[in-house]
């Protein structure tokens, strides 16, 4: 049975609307990583920094293992980024003296530069994304409620929703999560070959989608930026975790960004909150028929975790340029936020796509 669509409500002012279309070429779209670390200069591994325009990253991995005579796994990347843009990151490669780092250079591949570093760069060895986005045939008060919106999104930040390509075609990724948490689907359904790959990302996406309902609730209710006794709050410098016990001090840290509002990702290991929080998140998995037992059958793959409920973009800017009809956005997010979800509460349009980097 295909899981019914989410709606998910905007956070900022719906009568503030830029309106307009995204993606009509890869250069709409750049995407430019900023770095956990840089490379040192010296080590056992050369770090590249590598631009793709319209390149799959899967296809630019294998395309520099090919050239350089390796293997794809020792390959290292720091996150994937979207196909259909300008992105600039660094990948890191066995060093070997006799590399020619000219072949690797395509009509669509170029290496920018290059350095050393001590250890293969790793999933998440990021800070997050600089991204800049065009906006074309934008609203007619595109120029006036632009820079409302900048306003607003720098004060406020947005939702910090999935986005859409979480849940697979149709839903059809989510189903299958839904159905091996209940014990209606067995992971011996699954090709032995795709088994590790498919269970974890229909996990992730049940986690994903109780998660998004959690907070679209919160939004619709005004009750996203409250804050209750129980309450399990993030630290924002450190990631560390806690139970609010004393409601008007997390009040204050928040409104001076110190911590962080979270909601579930729901799993064995996860921190629970207590009093209305820990009832208003039962209440989520008790709509779906699923139990916090439930999550218990695969219990290496859904460990369980916080995410915050809001994110603030960094250096969010926005342009109007009237004489092309469009609206140029920049701003940086975190590693795992979805560039399209600040997009969307610019636009007001459901119809864009995901792109999270």
């Amino acid at each position: 049975m295909e899981q019914p669509e989410l709606e998910l409500p905007y956070y900022s002012p719906t009568s503030l609307r830029v309106g307009g279309v995204f993606k009509q070429s890869p250069e709409d779209f750049e995407v430019e990583e900023i770095p956990a670390y840089l490379p040192s200069g010296e080590g056992d591994h050369r770090y590249l920094w590598i631009e793709k325009t319209n390149v799959a990253a899967e296809q630019l991995v294998r395309h520099i293992a090919q050239s350089l005579g390796i293997r794809r796994d020792d390959v290292g990347v720091a996150g994937l980024k979207d196909r259909q843009a300008v992105t600039r990151q660094w990948i890191s490669v066995p060093f070997a003296e006799e590399q020619d780092l000219e072949q690797l250079n395509t009509p669509n591949i170029r290496v920018l530069s290059e350095s050393r570093h001590r250890n293969k760069l790793k999933t998440g060895h990021l800070k997050g994304n600089k991204f800049t986005l065009w906006l074309r045939d934008v609203s007619p008060d595109a120029g006036s409620h632009l820079p409302q919106l900048v306003d607003f999104i720098n004060a406020n930040g947005v939702p910090n929703y999935f986005g859409d390509q979480r849940f697979g075609r149709d839903g059809e990724t989510l189903e299958l999560g839904m159905n091996l948490l209940k014990g209606t689907a067995s992971p011996k359904s699954i090709p032995f070959s795709r088994r590790k790959f498919l269970l974890r990302l229909a996990l992730s996406a049940v986690q994903s989608q109780l998660f998004n309902e959690l907070l679209a609730e919160r939004i619709r209710t005004q009750s996203v930026s409250d804050i209750a006794e129980g309450d399990v709050m993030e630290v924002a410098a450190s990631g560390g975790l806690f139970l609010v016990d004393d409601v008007e001090e997390a009040r204050q840290r928040v409104a001076s960004g110190e911590i962080l509002t979270t909601g579930p990702l729901f799993g064995a290991k996860m921190k629970f909150p207590s009093g209305v929080t820990r009832e208003r998140e039962l209440a989520v998995l008790e709509a779906h028929g699923l139990s916090l037992e439930d999550f218990n059958r695969f219990p290496k793959l859904t460990r369980g975790a916080r995410r915050s409920l809001l994110i603030r973009p960094h250096e969010v800017s926005g342009e109007y340029v009237a004489a092309e009809n469009s609206a140029r956005l920049s701003f940086d997010l975190p590693s795992g936020s979805y560039a399209t979800i600040v997009l969307r509460e610019f636009t007001k349009s459901p119809e864009q796509g995901n792109a999270s980097c």
